[in-house]
Order: structure tokens, then sequence, then C-alpha cells
């Protein structure tokens, strides 16, 4: 009988594989001009697919953790590889844009989203006291597998065309998601109080963290740090070609930067917020994002700058997006994260689909970064001022090292 470590790490293998075959969306913009040529459509309306999707995944998260209340999180995750893969399968028949839309959107999406954050919460339930690690791992790995299938998908692309692309891309991505899932088992809470560097730690429900300043203040940061680091990913190599003068081959270069900045991050900050605290690092990155976007508003860019700026979004929004399912649960317990969570990742959604429009409103980059700083700059005084709701409740008489949290029992770690 296996040991309730190694148990654990089975299931942190079984997260990564599941993670890395979700993070294959983020190869989308691979396929924009293909589709482009092969059906001449436009491609301002193939490409605004990936903001359906975008859109989708964070909307399922409002419904994820109720679906693994009632089928349990295996089956979740495996039935979310089962239609991911599919809806991938099936756009190989495409011929139309609405078809493209409601498959590669809102179908592939909310799949892509209802497994996201379901495996992704369920491992931090296992590590309670290395949250801001096991986060970064597993976002992390999401981050890898876009970077490893910009190399598999454009090879695809390349060797068997668009629409036959799609189709091994879902065969790969149902193996993943779906095999993974066997590894992955579901973290049971004790009934034992939870807390956080010695204060009681109450298990919100959605109803009650709603009633909550902090739920909305975080929201407002989340949306902040996720629409300067997906504007940025959308528009990179215009920037560099508009802003910089640079070719379309020296911009190019810096789409592949922003993946492995993004991915660094995750991996980086997630570990770190451990040590010297989460918001500490959020206030961070908020800090370097709005020194970037200041960069890239008033100063002459030279090559070496612009990369540099790019570099340094990338990372700051790599690293919240994996710090904040840790604050949400520090600040809301880990009982229920999945649906506490699904709600604060809306900012993710909303910002997604954000910077587009409000760069419209505003007329181009210029003007949206200077809001982008403007925001950075609000979120980091919230950052540096807010507090967890139980801030200051009455300390246990038990004392827990290094702040960690007992949400497993040695009963259940061991079965």
């Amino acid at each position: 009988m296996k040991s309730s470590t190694d148990r654990r790490w089975l299931i942190v293998l079984g997260t990564i594989i599941v993670q890395m075959g979700l993070g294959t969306i983020y190869t989308w913009s691979l396929f924009n001009q293909p589709l482009v040529e092969l059906f001449h459509w436009k491609l301002n309306s193939v490409a605004i697919t990936f903001s359906i999707t975008s859109f989708a995944l964070a909307f399922s998260t409002l419904f994820a953790g109720k679906l693994q209340d009632k089928w349990g999180l295996r089956r979740v995750i495996g039935c979310a590889g089962l239609v991911l893969g599919a809806g991938l399968i099936l756009s190989s028949q495409v011929s139309s844009l609405w078809m493209l839309y409601i498959l590669v959107g809102v179908v592939v999406g909310a799949a892509d989203g209802t497994a996201y954050i379901t495996s992704l919460s369920n491992l931090i339930k296992w590590f309670p006291e290395r949250k801001g690690l096991i986060s970064g791992i597993s976002v992390g790995a999401y981050g890898t597998g876009s970077l490893l299938f910009k190399f598999i998908n454009g090879s695809l692309i390349q060797s068997v065309g668009v629409s036959q692309a799609f189709f091994y891309w879902g065969v790969i991505v149902l193996i993943l998601v779906v095999g993974g899932s066997f590894l992955v088992r579901e973290a049971k809470m004790s009934h034992e109080p939870q807390t956080v560097g010695g204060s009681i730690q109450k298990d919100y429900t959605v109803k009650e963290m709603l009633k909550t300043k902090q739920a909305y203040l975080l929201f407002f940061i989340f949306f902040t740090a996720c629409m300067s680091g997906l504007f940025l990913i959308g528009i990179v190599k215009d920037i560099g070609v508009r802003l910089v003068g640079l070719d379309i081959e020296a911009a190019s270069n810096a789409v592949a930067l922003v993946a492995i900045f993004n991915t660094s991050g995750r991996i980086i900050l997630g570990a770190l917020s451990d040590k010297v605290g989460r918001l500490r690092v959020v206030s961070g990155t908020l800090l370097v994002t709005a020194a970037a976007v200041s960069v890239l508003s008033f100063v002459q860019l030279n090559y070496a700058l612009f990369f540099i700026c790019v570099a340094g979004i990338a990372f700051c929004f790599g690293g919240n997006i994996t710090i904040f399912p840790a604050i949400v649960a520090d600040f809301f317990g880990l009982k229920n994260q999945s649906k506490n969570y699904g709600i604060i990742y809306q900012g993710f959604g909303i910002g997604a689909i954000s910077g587009s429009f409000i760069a419209t409103a505003l007329g181009g980059f210029i003007p949206t970064f200077k809001l982008i700083a403007v925001l950075s700059i609000v979120s980091l005084l919230i950052a540096m001022t807010i507090k967890a709701p139980n801030f200051g409740e009455p300390k246990t008489k038990k004392k827990r090292s290094h702040g960690e949290i007992r949400s497993l029992s040695p009963k259940t770690r061991a079965s």
C-alpha cells in the first residue's frame, strides 16, 4: 500500500498531465491565418474565437464546483477531457464561423475551464502548507502545455493542414486529460478548525464570501492583473512593429518571450509567495506592471527596452494567475475553494475581453497602457492594505509551525 506522501505526488503528476493538456488552447493564434487562407474569412472574425474561448473558460468555473459535488472530481475531469477532445476533433469538420465559435469557443472553453479549476483547487487542498508552490506547479504545467504545443500544433498545421491538425490536437488532448484524471484523487476535508498564522480560518460559502468587501477588492486586483497580461499577449507582435519599428520576424520573438516569462513567473512567484507573503508578491507585480506600461507609454522605445517591458509584464501576469487561488484559500478557506475562486476568476474572463474594447474606445495601445498603469497603482494600494475577513480573530491554543493549515486529517492522508 502506497504511503500518503507517494499518493500525494501521484496526484501532482496526474494534475500536471491534465493541466498540460488544458494549456494547449493557448496555441490558438497559430490557427488564425491558416483558417483565413482556407475559408477566406476575415482575420478579426477568426481571432475573436479565442476571446469567446477565454470567456467560456472563465464562466464555466462558476458551475464546476457544483458539478464536482454531484459527480466527484475524477468523473468531472474525465468528462471535461472527453468534451474538450471531442470539441477539437469535431472542429476539423467546420465550414462556417458560427460552428467554429460554438465548438472551439463555447464547448472547448467551457470544458477547459471546468477541468482547470477543479484540478487546481483539489491539488491545493492536498498541500495546504505549500499552497503557493503547488499552485505554481499546476498553473506552470498549464503554461508549459501552451509552450510545447506551439511546436506540436505548428508542425501539424504544416504537415497535415489546419483542419486535420484540429483532429490530431483533439485526440492528444483527450488522452492527456482523461489519462491524467485516473491519477487524481479527491482531497477530503477534515472537520477540525483550520488556522492561518495562528488565527482561526473560517470556511466561507459563496454567499458569505460575497457579503465581504474583500471579495470585490480581490476581484478588482485580479481583473487588473489579468487585463494587463492578456491585452499584452494578444497584441505583443503589433506593439513591436508599430511602436518599436521591428520587422515581423524580430517582433515574433516577443511571442516566445511572453510564453517563457509567463511560465517562469507562475513557478517562481508561486513558490516565493509561500515564503514572503502572497500580497507582498502581488504588490510587487503590480508595481512592476505599472512601471512597464508607463515606459511603453512615455519613453522612446528601443529593442532592449521593449523586450524588458514585455518580459516583466508577462512574468508578473503568470505569477498573479498562480498566486490568486492561494490568496482566495487564505481569505475564505479551503472547503469551498473551487466555488469561491470561480467567482474571483471571472476577473480573468472579463479582463480577456476588456482590453480590446478599451483600446478601441480610447483609440490605441498607448491610451490603454496609461489606463492600465492607473488601475495597477490603485490595485497596488488595495493589495498593501487589504486584510483577510477573519484577520484578528482569537488565536487557537495549538501552535502551527509556519502558519500551516491542517486541512487534511492524518487518517485521510493515509487512506
